[in-house]
């Protein structure tokens, strides 16, 4: 099955449905020559309402952290967005929900499966880091400091939401250490 029927399949996807209380949409995009692959953890509401990934603040502070612009971030055949959840989850106490469970094991390997084997996979957050990165540390702030043990193939990042400014002035060595190598390997990587 090519990568565009699997896209087509899972961009109507529908099996979560009951748990999506704003309803489903699927947002990602690939394209098979993509030298990024960044997994997340699933659109937010202004995602859900525009379509677009990584259409709010935290996708401007992603693309700022790739060191890429929005031509080359939304270019398919540069850029693969494959969230752990294709759909808006909901808000809850402190925060958005976290992605369904049902979309990365019904998805992922069939849109990866397609995708070169040398991509550089941005790993954004918890979740996603759980599921890619078996050998992670117990916190996401230890296996992001471990980024380099992953290197050439993945980066860890935390993710780069507006409510992550504590995080970030509390660990001053990632947009020290952490961001320029990761702009170099994605530089490299769209080559």
């Amino acid at each position: 099955m090519s990568l565009s029927v699997v896209l087509r399949e899972a961009r109507a996807c529908t099996v979560c449905a009951d748990h999506l209380p704003h309803g489903v949409r699927p947002v990602l995009q690939a394209g098979e020559g993509a030298g990024v692959v960044i997994i997340g953890q699933a659109p937010g509401r202004r995602v859900h309402e525009s379509g677009v990934p990584w259409d709010d603040p935290s996708g401007v502070r992603l693309r700022d952290w790739l060191g890429i612009d929005a031509d080359t971030f939304y270019d398919p055949d540069s850029v693969v967005v494959l969230p752990m959840g294709f759909c808006y989850p909901g808000t809850g106490a402190s925060g958005d929900l976290p992605p369904r469970p049902e979309c990365a094991p019904l998805w992922h390997d069939r849109i990866l499966g397609h995708l070169r084997d040398d991509a550089l996979r941005v790993v954004i957050g918890a979740y996603a880091q759980a599921r890619y990165l078996p050998d992670r540390s117990d916190t996401l702030t230890a296996t992001v400091q471990r980024w380099e043990e992953y290197l050439p193939d993945v980066i860890p990042l935390p993710h780069p939401s507006p409510r992550n400014h504590r995080w970030l002035r509390r660990n001053p060595w990632f947009e020290e250490e952490v961001v320029p190598a990761l702009r170099a390997r994605v530089a490299e990587a769209i080559r």
